[in-house]
């Protein structure tokens, strides 16, 4: 009877092992699941509605913007990736570098171009102030992040 109880274990000992090591090996795949991970590039900010009067002065358009940050540890080109509105008023992003764990702010007036500010040259505003959605589209035209305010009646 001790020799059977033995094997009995001795399996049991096998089969806990067995499992342990299947167990271990499926955790990467599920920590990888995409689902769960945060955008690569991911709108970090809005500020839709500029400080003061709606005057459409440059200054006024340009304290409207959208910030977008670099979650990673490299550097990625966002040459032709787009930021719209709930309007459809599109900005595309020409040969521009957002460094690892950085961020960039797109303002709505005119402006030159830094490593840190972009302008999209408008002369009307384009965010809504009490509600709108902006969608940061990748050069594919894969939605990468949206942020939404507010809320739309059509």
């Amino acid at each position: 009877m001790s020799h059977v109880s033995s094997s009995v274990r001795r399996i049991a000992a096998t089969v806990l092992a067995a499992g342990a090591v299947v167990g271990a090996a499926a955790l990467p795949a599920a920590a990888q699941d995409g689902h769960h991970q945060r955008p690569r590039v991911e709108i970090s900010r809005v500020q839709a509605d500029s400080p003061g009067r709606d005057d459409h002065s440059n200054r006024s358009l340009n304290n409207e913007w959208v910030e977008i940050t670099n979650t990673t540890r490299d550097g990625i080109n966002l040459r032709g990736w787009t930021l719209r509105d709930d309007d459809g008023n599109r900005y595309r992003f020409d040969n521009v570098r957002i460094a690892a764990r950085a961020t960039i702010r797109i303002h709505t007036g005119n402006g030159r171009d830094t490593r840190t500010d972009l302008f999209q040259d408008r002369r009307d505003y384009v965010w809504g102030n009490r509600a709108d959605t902006a969608t940061l589209r990748d050069d594919r035209g894969r939605t990468v992040d949206t942020e939404s305010w507010g809320r739309r009646h059509h």
